[in-house]
């Protein structure tokens, strides 16, 4: 896997390989960093870390992944710089990209991030955008390989809001690295068919299969469900219309009886809003495996930043 030099955008732009290999990387260096052993790849480097959004884990795992590797992260939020205020996206990149020697964006905009990558001329991760939240899914794919060894042949299914950025970003990765994939999500809020046909070509080659639906019997089999908030970011308005929406795809202990295997697990993203799209009874039951996965952003994370900046 070389991909130096790269931005982390989306992982349409990343072949299965490639996102193996990042896997394999962060597998490596967890392991290194519970023995105690650090690295000195990101040395002399210093990184921007621009907040749009508030974070606990994209910015905890930027922060230690980035002086884990010796290098100097700069947290920068909405009220640090001018970008898109009195500053367009592109002019800031262009200062940014001579001081910095590589920026992580989480915030609102799919395009604001490209625009960075564009016109920065370094390295740039997306730590969360309205469209897509590739970083997460890589620490949920470490989760799964840690579960079940391996990904290719499982079965996941994503409850809830099926078209925001956690949803979209799941269909992606499991269409290229061969997991059958199924949202399970109420009619209104499906995924656009646009990505949907785009995962299905990518699932051609992987041998996954990609699945819509607003049937709970959908679970049936499943190696894991996954849920997110029902409300994202931004959208705290629509809060009791999503909830009259979402509340029959509550997950809870029903649910999990309709899947028929006693190995089924749960994966949440975080923050997790207990008594709406999971009960508080399901959530402690995986809770070890959550917090895995949370853990798990902060060595996937790293491993991004080494692959494509470090030395």
């Amino acid at each position: 896997m070389n991909i130096k030099g790269r931005s982390f955008l989306t992982l349409k732009d990343f072949t299965p390989e490639e996102i193996g290999g990042l896997l394999d990387l962060a597998a490596e260096l967890k392991a290194k960093k519970k023995q105690g052993i650090l690295g000195s790849s990101l040395k002399g480097k210093n990184i921007a870390l621009i907040f749009e959004k508030p974070s606990t884990r994209t910015r905890c795992s930027f922060t230690i992944g980035c002086v884990d590797e010796g290098g100097h992260p700069e947290y920068l939020g909405r009220e640090d710089i001018q970008l898109g205020h009195k500053e367009s996206v592109k002019d800031t990149a262009r200062v940014l990209g001579r001081m910095f020697d590589g920026i992580e964006f989480r915030g609102f905009s799919q395009q604001t991030v490209e625009e960075l990558a564009r016109y920065s001329g370094v390295p740039v991760w997306n730590g969360l955008t309205d469209e897509y939240h590739p970083t997460q899914i890589l620490a949920d794919f470490l989760t799964l390989r840690e579960q079940f060894g391996e990904l290719k042949g499982l079965s996941l299914v994503f409850v809830g809001d099926g078209r925001n950025n956690m949803a979209n970003s799941l269909m992606i990765g499991s269409a290229k690295m061969g997991v059958h994939f199924t949202i399970l999500a109420p009619k209104e809020l499906w995924p656009a068919q646009s990505l949907v046909d785009t995962c299905r070509e990518y699932a051609k080659e992987s041998g996954s299969r990609i699945t819509i639906t607003d049937e709970l019997d959908a679970v049936k089999g499943a190696d894991a469900l996954y849920t997110d908030v029902w409300c994202s970011m931004g959208e705290e308005d629509k809060a009791a219309e999503r909830v009259a929406l979402l509340k029959p795809y509550q997950v809870n202990q029903e649910l999990f009886d309709r899947t028929g295997k006693a190995s089924t697990i749960l994966l949440h993203c975080l923050p997790a809003v207990k008594g709406y799209e999971v009960t508080e009874e399901i959530f402690e039951k995986f809770a070890d495996v959550i917090f895995d996965e949370a853990e798990n952003r902060m060595h996937t994370i790293k491993a991004v930043m080494v692959a494509t900046l470090g030395d």
